[in-house]
């Protein structure tokens, strides 16, 4: 007698559901055939997956990388072993082992009359970039040069190679383990990067990465023979490939660390656009700079949790114009291809993605363009999983009257001036890039205002530290600093205090106000601290502006009044605590606080150590609980032994998180159509802060960001409202499986034992799978082991619990739909009566 399934999934899934939901097809009836079927694949209308080749695994390892050559075959690398060459122009692939003693390979390349291999193996000493060369013409390769020795190993090595755009170069990428080559003849970065923390960082609470530190990730460029080594960006965490666009512009898809995922300085994984000097923030534990600094140049598209892999545009395919220009992305843990569609943003660039082709299991490896036949092919494998060759290919209707998209003059123009700035990052010291420098430090546009001051760091500090005075407007005045802080000396410090407090609070953006905050920070790190009067002076300019309302600014503002030790600042910055609505402000304000010296009373602490309580019922990645516990034991260094008595009972361990957590009454299952009309009504002025309140309490932060707050598991909602009407949003709160978008549905998995597993693969290595199979516990995996899967097939069943609304009141769920609607913006439209009110 067979065994009853069991069913291991999020809290709202139903047995019923999933057992009736299977359909065997002959690739999903064998666990032998290893790798996943075509038929599994979801893609778009008019596009077909086909598989070319399983690799043998016994043979020929997982593949992880993917090139051309002239010829139209492809090169893949085993992860721990060899090249093989495969031909696809006939009905099946032909493989053949190169013979050759390189294997290892992050990264191929063909290009002058070579290819390139980027080794990343176990001996870190014969690991980086070897030309390798027919030299007879007899259509194998006879000669192995070193040309590039790179000091880095692991998933985090040596990475990509690709040519650069002027045609004379070649460009690679190296992850967060892999440090800069020996000799670097240029840069663009100017070369006095730092860790740069005003209240210090904290590393990861399991270690990882705790000894690496900046600059992080790069990108480089050098010539054909391995010389010339020119640096081109750093900062980041681990960008496995990189890619140009039509323009030339060079972009990569970084990674996030998946054990932040719930804290503040968790960074999804990210388009970046590459330009001149640029500096990304990776910093290890929780030192990331935030996305929003100004000497961190920010991403261009968020995606999301995942592993990046390949990534390449789809020029050259034969797919519709849409799909032709957009940048292809792989991501190998949730098993995606991504289709980002950049468009310009100023000089640089935003977009945004859909999921293009998704199954389960899919480790995506890399990907590349075959011209010849205008398809896109791609490997899947890596960490000894099992490997395949597969391409998709668009047999649906042709496109008409298809015209290349014009560019905008006004881009044009801001690129050219961003591109003459980034020629100053070059050649040393040139007297005629300081006035287009702190002149452009003013610019709208960002790239622009980075290029400037880049170009302005390239040049001697005694050269324009006398212009700074001269600075007009306040955020460039800043930037200035910035530069000055970056490259100045110990001397400067009181030049600098004197320009920043010229500054006028009340008259700066958002954006000018950390620009002001972050040069206050690194003038203090790098310069040294403010004397007594130019503490008071600072503390006065700051004083009675916490909390601002902004979330980023008032982020910055209380790490600087708790460095000041400004008077009242401790009461200010626990209250906001208490009542930020999101763990990932509560946790901010937490960590900051823990070296807060001044201000302290028995109650303030009481409230304070109350949180690590709150906070138990919280989830986050694998050091979401580590860091928590970590901050604690940091601010009770800072209690007197006395204080730590007569708060004993609050600093005893927390109560378990299950009996902590407030239950709701419940109120009525709701339905659309009965809510509909209080949701849609004009005449109705909305709560924010309930609004805001509900939110929260439904555990909608948990899973989705609003603003910079909010988990990343689910699809950022800030900008729902713009898309979705009152109904819509209502339809999917309260019936979450009728609509599941492919790039976040679960995957059910059907054991030879009858054991049934519902959720997202996150994690592969050699035969077990990890499924995450509750969003609101990320950290919570189950093992799968892929020889013992029967059967496999979407989820008809969202991860997202339903029942969420039932524990409100309509009018509570009236204010959270506006809430949506406004997307999280208390300035939103929508409010403007309570706004006029108040």
């Amino acid at each position: 007698m067979p065994k009853r399934p069991r069913l291991l999934s999020v809290e709202c899934l139903l047995l019923a559901s999933v057992w009736s939901a299977f359909v065997l097809t002959p690739h999903q009836a064998s666990a032998e055939l290893g790798v996943t079927s075509p038929s599994q694949f979801s893609v778009p209308k008019g596009f077909e997956v086909e598989l070319i080749y399983e690799v043998p695994s016994d043979q020929q390892g997982s593949w992880v990388s993917l090139t051309i050559d002239p010829k139209g075959r492809l090169v893949a690398s085993d992860q721990d072993g060899s090249l093989y060459r495969i031909d696809v122009s006939g009905e099946s692939a032909k493989v053949e082992k190169l013979d050759l003693d390189l294997g290892f390979a992050h990264g191929l390349l063909f290009a002058f009359d070579s290819m390139y291999v980027n080794v990343n193996g176990r001996d870190q000493n014969k690991n980086g970039v070897y030309r390798v060369t027919d030299t007879d013409g007899d259509d194998q390769f006879d000669k192995i040069e070193y040309v590039l020795p790179l000091r880095g190993g692991g998933e985090h090595g040596p990475h990509a190679l690709i040519v650069s755009p002027d045609g004379n170069r070649i460009i690679t990428c190296g992850g967060n383990m892999t440090k800069l080559p020996e000799t670097i003849v240029r840069s663009r970065v100017p070369q006095v990067w730092d860790e740069d923390h005003l209240l210090g960082r904290m590393p990861d609470a399991r270690g990882h990465a705790a000894d690496r530190m900046a600059p992080g990730g790069w990108i480089g460029s050098f010539l054909p023979d391995g010389s010339d080594f020119e640096l081109i960006a750093t900062g980041f965490r681990n960008e496995y490939d990189i890619a140009l666009n039509s323009a030339g512009e060079l972009f990569s898809y970084d990674a996030d660390m998946e054990w932040d995922v719930g804290t503040p300085w968790y960074r999804p994984t990210r388009i970046n656009h590459v330009i001149s000097g640029a500096e990304f923030g990776w910093r290890n534990g929780t030192g990331k700079w935030p996305a929003y600094s100004p000497d961190s140049f920010g991403s261009a598209v968020d995606i999301g949790p995942g592993s990046p892999t390949g990534i390449c545009f789809g020029y050259g395919t034969k797919f519709p114009e849409k799909y032709r220009n957009a940048l292809f992305i792989a991501d190998w843990s949730y098993g995606n291809i991504h289709a980002v569609h950049l468009t310009p943003d100023g000089s640089s660039y935003g977009g945004t993605y859909e999921t293009f082709a998704t199954a389960a299991p899919l480790p995506v490896t890399d990907l590349v363009v075959r011209p010849q036949d205008g398809a896109l092919y791609f490997t899947i494998g890596g960490r000894k999983t099992q490997s395949g060759l597969y391409r998709i290919v668009y047999r649906g209707e042709q496109e008409k009257n298809v015209t290349d998209a014009k560019s905008d003059e006004k881009t044009e123009k801001l690129v050219a001036l961003r591109k003459r700035l980034e020629g100053f990052h070059l050649g040393g010291a040139n007297p005629k890039a300081i006035g287009p420098a702190i002149k452009n430090l003013a610019n709208n546009d960002r790239a622009i205002r980075f290029a400037a001051r880049i170009a302005l760091e390239h040049q001697p500090v005694k050269s324009w530290q006398g212009r700074i005075a001269g600075i007009e407007n306040d955020h460039a005045r800043s930037l200035a600093v910035i530069a000055l802080a970056r490259t100045g000396t110990k001397q400067q410090k009181n030049l600098a205090y004197e320009q920043l407090l010229r500054s006028n609070w009340s008259e700066l953006s958002a954006q000018g106000r950390i620009a002001l905050l972050r040069a206050y920070a690194l003038v203090a790190i790098r310069l040294g601290s403010p004397d007594d009067t130019q503490t008071q002076a600072i503390r006065s300019q700051l004083a009675g502006q916490f909390p601002t309302g902004d979330d980023n600014v008032d982020r910055e503002l209380s790490q600087m009044l708790v460095y000041l030790k400004s008077p009242g600042s401790t009461e200010k910055i626990v209250n906001e605590l208490a009542e930020a609505p999101s763990q990932e402000n509560q946790i901010f304000y937490a960590l900051i606080l823990r070296q807060a010296s001044e201000g302290w009373n028995e109650e303030l602490y009481r409230k304070y150590f109350t949180w690590f309580h709150d906070v138990q019922s919280a989830r986050g990645g694998m050091s979401f609980g580590g860091f928590i516990a970590n901050i604690k034991k940091a601010a009770l260094e800072n209690v007197s032994s006395e204080m730590q008595q007569q708060l004993a009972e609050v600093l005893a361990a927390p109560k378990d998180a299950d009996t902590q957590q407030e239950q709701r009454p419940f109120v009525k299952k709701w339905s659309v159509d009965e809510l509909l009309e209080s949701v849609s009504d004009v005449n109705r002025t909305p709560d924010f802060q309930r609004g805001q309140s509900v939110f929260a309490s439904a555990q909608c932060y948990k899973c989705h960001r609003m603003g910079i707050q909010g988990g990343i598991l689910g699809p950022d909602l800030t900008g729902a409202g713009g898309r979705f009407s009152p109904k819509d949003l209502l339809t999917a709160i309260i019936h979450p499986d009728q609509t599941i978008s492919d790039q976040y549905g679960a995957t059910q998995f059907l054991t030879a034992d009858g054991e049934v597993v519902v959720g997202r693969v996150v994690n592969m290595n050699g035969n077990s799978l990890r499924v995450m199979t509750n969003m609101l516990d990320p950290s919570a995996l189950t093992e799968v082991k892929r020889n013992e899967v029967e059967m496999t097939r979407p989820s008809k069943t969202s991860l997202m619990p339903s029942g969420l609304l039932d524990t409100f009141n309509e009018s509570e769920i009236a204010d959270l739909v506006a809430y949506l609607r406004a997307g999280g913006s208390a300035a939103h439209p929508i409010y403007r009566k309570t706004v006029a009110g108040n």
